[in-house]
């Protein structure tokens, strides 16, 4: 068993109880851009999609989910508040061997601050994005990455893990999984200290990040990590419950997630639906007792809270857990919007985690 970690009790966020103005704001676009014809329609279909259980209802749902996801994180990625991370960081490409699911490299975007370019003992972040481990790539996300690279003041690791539905677990997390292991066999060369490598991911990059959390504990490989940010992740099979008992996010989304975790990552949903691999949430006490010291960063109105919340009782209770923030009155996406409070929260915060927990 792993030594317990000690937290510094950091981030005391109070609930706000309702969404803040900027979330609000948000949620308010987004419901008006449902009204139209032919949004109206294609929530339409994908009701019908989420019901269906066949590869032709699999192949139409993922491309309807990716033409709907990446013109909106591009365009948020243009927002000018983001070009600061360009500006101040050099990008270079690596690609990582693999041969758990044929040969494949896997490609990983690197963001080296320009003010740590001369120094050899660096910190390490390696970053899994989100989409729902079904949709975005590494470029879409770059800009945004690369502003965290600077607030972190961290080489960064963006990795283009491969996708469900063409890629099954627990290849996807293997993906991620041997990209730390690189990192970490290669920190010389590297220009990274060994002992400060984090890893993180968002939402169904969380979920990515947590099953090669799940994988380094199976492994005996806890040490190769400093640190382990989860933010608004995907964790269990929660979606599967009672919608009447489940926040107004939860029920929204239950269906959608259904469909995302049954046909499109599992391999094999009824042999895989008790596996951590699958989902990270059901890792055992004795796997939990040796996952990296971890912060799980959550939204109050996120889609995800209580099976994160789940998490973090049974981390805290393994001795694992260093922090659990959740930023008052935001939404899933709300903390990455930049001129909100919720933003402000969520860059604050990860600002402290870097000068509190890692490069201390």
């Amino acid at each position: 068993m792993a030594t317990r970690v000690v937290s510094k009790n950091l981030f005391n966020f109070k609930p706000l109880g309702k969404l803040d103005p900027g979330a609000k704001a948000l949620a308010e676009q987004h419901e008006q851009m449902r009204t139209s014809p032919e949004a109206k329609d294609m929530v339409k279909r994908i009701e019908e999609l989420c019901l269906r259980h066949d590869p032709e209802s699999n192949k139409e749902y993922t491309e309807i989910l990716r033409a709907a996801v990446v013109p909106v994180m591009v365009a948020l990625a243009e927002n000018e508040a983001f070009a600061f991370g360009g500006e101040q960081t050099n990008t270079t490409f690596i690609k990582v061997p693999t041969t758990h699911d044929g040969e494949f490299d896997v490609p990983v975007e690197v963001y080296t601050p320009k003010c740590l370019e001369e120094e050899t003992k660096r910190a390490a972040y390696i970053h899994a994005h989100g989409g729902g481990a079904i949709a975005l790539t590494a470029v879409d996300v770059r800009k945004v990455v690369q502003c965290t690279a600077v607030d972190l003041n961290a080489v960064t690791f963006n990795v283009d893990y491969r996708l469900a539905p063409e890629t099954k677990c627990p290849n996807n997390i293997k993906d991620f999984y041997e990209v730390i292991k690189y990192v970490s066999k290669n920190a010389e060369s590297l220009g990274i200290d060994p002992a400060k490598i984090v890893i993180a991911g968002e939402s169904g990059g969380g979920y990515i990040c947590l099953g090669a959390m799940v994988l380094l504990a199976e492994n005996n490989e806890t040490n190769l990590v400093k640190l382990a940010m989860p933010q608004i992740p995907m964790v269990d099979d929660y979606c599967f419950s009672d919608p009447l008992a489940m926040t107004k996010e939860e029920r929204e989304a239950h269906a959608s997630m259904r469909k995302i975790w049954r046909d499109l990552i599992a391999a094999d949903f009824e042999e895989q639906k008790s596996s951590p691999h699958l989902f990270p949430g059901k890792a055992s006490e004795e796997l939990l007792e040796k996952f990296p010291p971890t912060i799980i960063l959550e939204s109050e109105f996120d889609m995800f809270i209580t099976e994160a919340s789940r998490l973090a009782n049974r981390l805290r209770r393994a001795g694992r857990l260093l922090e659990f923030v959740v930023i008052p009155g935001a939404t899933h996406m709300s903390i990455y919007i930049p001129g909100t409070k919720n933003n402000e929260d969520f860059t604050e915060t990860i600002k402290t985690i870097a000068t509190e927990y890692i490069h201390s």
